[in-house]
């Protein structure tokens, strides 16, 4: 493993135990460059885990915890008028930071989510005709609980897209939760050391947007997300931002594993949290007991796997 990355995941897992798959992929992401939903039930580290991401990393967060009554301005800022300069000011926006933690997104208004995800995508704000530049590097981690919970309204479609992922931390083991009463003040998120800094992440992200994918394995990826269009069991099959999405992912796990070139493991080994949320399933395959992840395990035994193993 890279040795940078192996030192980012050593120091978060000093105060988050047990969930080193978790802490990869959204590694993974951020050096994607892209954003990171956590889907899971309240109290399972959540916030932890983005505040102590943005501290190893060097980054600036901010946090936003979503309600009925926040507004877009509360994303993106808003002009004020300034007596003494005679003019109008500009507060800053919960999203000028490099790492956002946008905390239950669907407990707020769909102009409201709007107003992020807007921001997610373009990476500028404009305000009273002023575009403004987001700071590099920019990562949202959202999360939301499941639906069903009390003042939660699904998330759109086109909307869920524009995240890279999407996880879920789950319950820990009986063992991992015995190690956490026993830790339970061994280190605070104050204690973790900055291994990175915001230049290194950027330089990361660089390198990894350089990683070579042999053109059998872009074909693997087309063939896939063909497939997720053509079965009868999904309404709605993968957008070419999420195939886009895949092969960065597939980057992204290369240069964690230090190494230059994608193999066909790689898009294996990130196909669930790219496309399961990806996925618009019909009400039989439901009826069937069929998930976004069964489908995709379908998918991928139809489908050869290129025999590529090395470089160029």
């Amino acid at each position: 493993m890279n040795q940078e990355i192996e030192a980012v995941l050593n120091e978060i897992e000093q105060v988050i135990i047990g969930k080193r798959d978790v802490l990869e992929y959204i590694l993974m992401a951020i050096l994607a460059d892209g954003h990171i939903l956590i889907d899971d039930i309240p109290g399972v580290g959540k916030t932890t885990i983005a505040m102590a991401f943005a501290k190893v990393l060097g980054l600036t967060p901010k946090r936003i915890q979503f309600t009925p009554d926040t507004m877009p301005s509360d994303i993106t800022g808003f002009s004020i008028y300034d007596k003494q300069k005679q003019g109008f000011r500009y507060i800053e926006g919960a999203v000028m930071s490099n790492l956002l933690l946008a905390d239950e997104i669907n407990r707020t208004s769909p102009r409201t989510q709007s107003a992020l995800l807007q921001v997610m995508e373009e990476g500028t704000i404009t305000i009273d005709n002023i575009v403004r530049e987001i700071p590099r590097p920019f990562i949202v981690i959202a999360t939301q609980n499941p639906n069903g919970f009390i003042g939660t309204q699904q998330l759109p479609e086109s909307q869920i897209d524009r995240f890279l992922i999407r996880l879920m931390i789950g319950y820990p083991s009986v063992e991992e939760e015995i190690a956490i009463l026993k830790g339970i003040s061994s280190i605070s998120l104050e204690q973790l050391h900055s291994i990175l800094t915001k230049e290194d992440v950027i330089t990361l992200q660089k390198r990894t947007d350089a990683i070579f994918i042999h053109d059998d394995i872009l074909n693997y990826i087309a063939q896939l997300v063909k497939a997720t269009r053509e079965t009868s069991a999904v309404m709605l099959g993968i957008s070419p931002r999420g195939t886009i999405a895949l092969a960065k992912m597939a980057k992204a796990r290369a240069m964690l594993l230090a190494r230059t070139y994608v193999q066909p493991g790689d898009v294996l080994a990130v196909i669930k949290p790219v496309f399961a949320h990806r996925l618009h399933i019909t009400g039989q395959a439901r009826l069937q007991q069929q998930t976004a992840d069964s489908i995709l395990e379908d998918i991928i035994r139809k489908i050869p796997l290129p025999q590529i193993t090395g470089s160029r």
